[in-house]
């Protein structure tokens, strides 16, 4: 329920941080203004008796997260690839968040897989180990199944993680409204929309059954991707709350003196990280949500393996297209045609000053190109940004937030295996790939082509509305304009004229 309970439990989020030592640990990583550090210590401190006192032996940050839940946990394993805010080591402590928590015991493991797919785990499994790997939501156990003997991991989620996720959710969805409320400015940020977005995400996690599905959609889409691979379900033994998955082998990017012991390049593998990314955002508009280190392998050959594909991003295909043209134009230093899609998308208001937003972008992106490679920020850059959509009344794009999330986090991922790695020259093939490809004469015509086939399927209707217009356009009714018929006869000539087009198109092309 959302009602003003939900006040104690943001109350006891700031005194629990208060208590463990975190309040003071993260403001001071997170460089903020003295005054701030002050105002938000006066106001927890009172308060410091309700908060948890979580596992004393966890550093402040991490032991302040796991105690207060699920939700706090994602948040904090984000924080873990972004070094570069937090400081390299508060990073590496939140990094035990990603698949180190403490697992539930074998006891509920095993009662979980039995009522899952109606047979003890003995009879399915011929070895089911301990807990590999534990994080928030769920943990994995190693097994192998009985009769052929194919090694696979098993997903199980955490029981009564439903439960914690929605107390969490509910105590954010106040907060909004509390923000919405006492700050009228902040409603164009859509706080409340933001909370659904992440409530829709969390929900799709929380079903085994439908992260099975994104498994094979992933492993189908990149099939072709060479140094990439995703492990992909074994149906018969997947369900709400247990997902099998074939064995994927490697060392975990996580653990950096295991990393080390490869033979392989990590630059290159950064590199290979933040382009796959990309190209599977723009390339098939379904990318992995949640790639930070604890989701990522890397095997003897330097092949990158995926995992936990509870957090998918999808984007259509004309947002791709805006946003791809985004990029681009920042990548080109072309903020004019920058300004000018963000006009053509809507993304701000139409009486806004074309010419003033283009040199608002100018100057959020010449400081960025003037940086030394190790400098330059996915994060600054859309922390710029931010400041310039506030300026010019831009509302918050929910389906870009967990694009740009996830971006931010393969950034970080990707300076951890190379410190110096160049985002934009990094992204720029990629980018230039897709722009050649569905941007120009060569989609156009496979648009017109797509629009035909569209309209094919009316094809048998065709003829009578024509005839239902004509006999409209002779015999309108009293009180009606002759403009009905007409525009009515004009788009089924457009119609009919963009299947044509798409009829020779398609033959031409």
């Amino acid at each position: 329920m959302r009602g003003p309970h939900n006040l104690l439990r943001l109350i006891r989020t700031g005194a629990t941080f208060e208590r463990t030592g975190a309040m003071a640990q993260v403001l001071e990583a997170m460089n903020a203004p003295p005054r701030l550090r002050v105002a938000l210590r006066v106001l927890a401190w009172p308060f410091r008796w309700l908060g948890l006192k979580g596992d004393p032996a966890l550093p402040p940050a991490t032991r302040a997260l796991t105690a207060l839940g699920p939700a706090y946990i994602k948040f904090g394993q984000t924080l873990a690839t972004r070094p570069d805010v937090v400081g390299t080591e508060m990073a590496e402590q939140l990094r035990y968040l990603q698949d180190k928590l403490p697992p539930f015991s074998m006891a509920e493991a095993r009662k979980a897989v039995a009522a899952e797919i109606g047979l003890p785990v003995e009879r399915v499994f011929s070895e089911f180990s301990e807990p590999v790997a534990a994080a928030s939501i769920a943990q994995v156990h190693q097994a192998r199944i009985a009769g052929s003997g194919q090694k696979v991991a098993v997903k199980i989620l955490r029981p009564g993680v439903e439960r914690a996720f929605q107390t969490d959710i509910d105590a954010f969805y106040f907060a909004a409204g509390m923000i919405e409320a006492l700050l009228p400015m902040t409603r164009r940020l859509r706080p409340s929309d933001v909370i659904a977005h992440f409530e829709a995400t969390v929900q799709g996690e929380l079903d085994l059954r439908l992260e099975s599905a994104s498994a094979a959609e992933f492993a189908d889409n990149t099939a072709d991707d060479a140094g990439f691979a995703v492990p992909r379900p074994v149906w018969g033994l997947s369900a709400r709350r247990i997902m099998t998955l074939e064995w994927a082998e490697g060392v975990p990017m996580g653990d950096r003196a295991a990393l080390d012991t490869l033979t392989v390049d990590k630059p290159e593998i950064g590199r290979r990280v933040l382009h796959l990314f990309l190209r599977h955002a723009l390339r098939d508009g379904l990318f992995h949500g949640d790639l930070h280190q604890g989701n990522l392998k890397v095997t003897r050959d330097g092949t990158l393996v995926a995992l936990d594909f509870g957090i998918m991003g999808r984007i259509d295909e004309y947002t791709r297209r805006v946003y791809a043209e985004i990029l681009f134009g920042f990548i080109q230093r072309d903020y004019r045609r920058v300004a000018e899609v963000h006009f053509e998308a809507g993304y701000v208001p139409p009486d806004r000053d074309i010419d003033e937003f283009a040199r608002a972008l100018r100057s959020v992106g010449e400081p960025i190109f003037g940086m030394d490679a190790a400098q330059i920020s996915m994060a600054k850059l859309l922390a710029y940004l931010f400041e310039v959509t506030e300026r010019f009344g831009m509302e918050t794009r929910t389906e870009l937030i967990l694009l740009q999330r996830t971006m931010v986090v393969v950034e970080g991922v990707a300076r951890s295996l190379d410190p110096q790695i160049n985002i934009w020259k990094v992204a720029r093939p990629v980018v230039e790939e897709y722009i050649g490809e569905n941007i120009g004469p060569k989609a156009l015509a496979r648009d017109l082509a797509r629009t035909a086939q569209v309209l094919a399927r009316f094809g048998p209707r065709l003829p009578q509305m024509v005839e239902d217009a004509l006999i409209a356009q002779a015999h309108p009714p009293r009180n009606a304009s002759h403009s009905g018929g007409g525009g009515r006869l004009g788009w089924i000539a457009l119609a009919l004229g963009l299947f044509a087009s798409g009829l020779w198109l398609g033959s031409t092309f």
